[in-house]
């Protein structure tokens, strides 16, 4: 004797769109993470320091721009790798009193922090 369900077609091969798509953004998300330069920060009195790993990429492909407090990393069209972040510190940067280097595919940034000028006036009682 043969037996046959009586499922219809479309209920038996559902296809779970859903969750595949969100396994896809997962896996991107984390191959997209993966990618990016890791990245370390540290802080004294006078200075935060960043170290950022940027394997090859050489100092001339490398763009730094610092406004404020923010530190703006992007890599130039003609590097291999693409690399393009911002970081948004606490405290201003003195640029002139700041420092970039690049060594074995680390680059290291040491961040004078500027200090905060007082606009305190002194009123003379009469």
């Amino acid at each position: 004797m043969f037996f046959a369900t009586n499922i219809p077609a479309s209920a038996r091969f559902v296809r779970p769109a859903h969750s595949l798509r969100a396994l896809h953004r997962l896996l991107e998300e984390n191959h997209a993470g993966a990618a990016q330069a890791s990245h370390n920060v540290a802080q004294d009195e006078t200075s935060y320091t960043l170290q950022f790993d940027v394997p090859g990429i050489s100092k001339e492909q490398l763009s730094i721009g610092i406004e404020g407090n923010v530190v703006r990393l992007e890599s130039l069209p003609d590097a291999p790798r693409k690399y393009k972040a911002a970081y948004e510190l606490p405290q201003d940067i003195d640029v002139s009193a700041s420092d970039a280097k690049l060594e074995n595919g680390v680059l290291t940034l040491k961040l004078a922090k500027k200090a905060p000028v007082s606009n305190v006036s002194t009123l003379t009682i009469n």
